[in-house]
């Protein structure tokens, strides 16, 4: 039974690799590090935010602890057990305690089955729950998510994007889980409905108990619904602290520049403190160094050479930066 140390998920030293293969025997040339040795814990009841740019590899380490995507080294620890070795009948337990909520609230739904099919069916494949305990179970959760028991017979066409993502929200809870992955659950709607899944979700958290990793591009939904903050950068964690702490005194450059592009309301417009300019590394040739060197207005000759650690700043208990010049 491996040790979590009073975490639910422990993740340490995760590293998922693509191998990039050429010529006409299809040789192994390198490999594209999506993940690039990410470690963090989430307690139970927490809320863990990822957040960074598109194609940081925040995708990718959810789907690597939920085995979607294997993983090549590392360590994924949930509830005492461990993930990427673990056998069938560990499994089995991990598809009833890990469950997903999805980006696109149109497409992670099956158009051809119904409301109730749909949330059911995680609940009669692994509960073994059917006839009416099984409607019965999906009309009281379609009531707590804000849906009515009478949508059980419709199709998902009949509804708009936020009420899709309710179903979505439905469906994961279903089975009663433990932890729950929500892969940037509200990009994807209005700003208006955005902030009723947020608060629903959250809701829904004081009520079973729950604990999320919340998967975003945007700090300011993460400084929202997050107890902690993680911020990655070309498949790495950058910057880790409380998601108030972090919001407020930001300190790796690249975290200060993602908080600079983020809309104020009393200015009316974006700030250019600590904007960086230039395009993302491509990830086939990674820079040498600190990944963001190419980037980053402090970078000097050390931050070419070699790459910093996540480590805790002096006088910030329990914020990490992997920064030389911070």
């Amino acid at each position: 039974m491996a040790s979590t140390n009073g975490y639910l998920l422990k993740v340490e030293d995760l590293k998922t690799y693509f191998p990039i293969k050429k010529g006409l025997l299809r040789r192994t040339a390198g490999f594209i590090k999506a993940v690039d040795g990410v470690s963090f814990g989430i307690k139970r009841g927490q809320t863990l935010g990822l957040v960074g740019e598109s194609g940081c590899g925040k995708t990718t380490v959810a789907r690597s602890i939920v085995r979607l995507t294997p993983a090549t080294t590392g360590q994924v620890v949930f509830d005492h057990i461990n993930v990427l070795s673990a056998d069938k009948s560990e499994s089995r337990e991990l598809h009833r305690q890990i469950s997903l909520i999805f980006q696109d609230p149109f497409s992670s739904l099956n158009p051809r089955m119904t409301v109730g099919n749909i949330i059911g069916e995680p609940l009669k494949v692994q509960r073994g729950v059917s006839g009416s305990e099984l409607t019965e179970r999906v009309a009281v959760l379609l009531s707590k998510v804000g849906l009515s028991p009478e949508h059980i017979n419709r199709y998902p066409h009949e509804f708009s994007g936020g009420q899709r993502q309710r179903i979505g929200v439905a469906r994961a809870l279903v089975v009663e889980p433990k932890l729950v992955i929500c892969d940037e659950p509200v990009s994807a709607l209005d700003v208006s409905i955005q902030s009723q899944i947020l608060n629903l979700l959250k809701d829904l958290q004081d009520e079973f108990g729950l604990t999320f990793l919340f998967i975003a591009h945007d700090l300011a939904v993460v400084e929202f619904f997050c107890d902690i903050a993680a911020v990655m950068y070309m498949g790495r964690i950058v910057e880790r602290a409380e998601a108030q702490d972090l919001y407020r005194n930001p300190i790796h450059p690249y975290t200060r520049a993602l908080m600079s592009a983020i809309p104020q309301v009393e200015r009316g417009r974006r700030s250019a403190k600590g904007a960086f300019g230039g395009e993302v590394p491509s990830i086939l040739n990674p820079p040498t160094g600190c990944p963001f060197h190419p980037r980053c207005p402090l970078a000097e000759g050390v931050c070419l050479k070699q790459a910093p650690a996540l480590e805790e700043k002096s006088g910030r208990e329990g914020h990490f930066v992997a920064c030389w010049k911070c």
